[in-house]
């Protein structure tokens, strides 16, 4: 974990800021910025990410505080997304879980939801659920 949190902030993906909590180092504030050319463009969101005492035999947890409106993260921030479940593996790293969450920002799975609701405006009107999710952007996102 020393070493990981060493890599992340020396190297830190980009647009993705991770910074170990001061009284708990398994807990990580991130910053994350939204991908140019998608509807979450200039927008920052602050995630949460927690290493489990079985990391890194068990993936982290992550989840956004920011409100996002995406057919693969739920309203509590919860985050559909496979090496964060049964695609995980403990060759991964906090580096991998962040990269893989900003492709989901640019390439959302509607077909995979966690959010139902959503999934089915990005699948019927797709242009319509990307107007709604740049409006959201705008009020939510820094």
């Amino acid at each position: 974990i020393e070493k990981e949190t060493q890599k992340l902030s020396s190297e830190p993906p980009p647009g993705v800021t991770a910074v170990p909590d001061k009284d708990n180092y398994r807990y990580f504030h991130i910053n994350m910025s939204g991908p140019d050319g998608t509807p979450y463009e200039a927008g920052v969101y602050v995630l949460e990410l927690f290493l489990p005492e079985g990391y890194p035999m068990e993936p982290p947890k992550v989840r956004f505080l920011t409100k996002i409106y995406h057919p693969n993260i739920d309203k509590l921030g919860r985050i559909c997304l496979d090496v964060l479940k049964d695609k995980w593996s403990p060759a991964l790293q906090i580096r991998t879980v962040l990269l893989s969450i900003q492709a989901l920002l640019s390439a959302p799975e509607p077909s995979d939801p966690l959010d139902t609701g959503v999934a089915d405006h990005f699948i019927q009107n797709r242009k319509e659920a990307e107007e709604v999710a740049k409006t959201w952007n705008s009020k939510y996102a820094k």
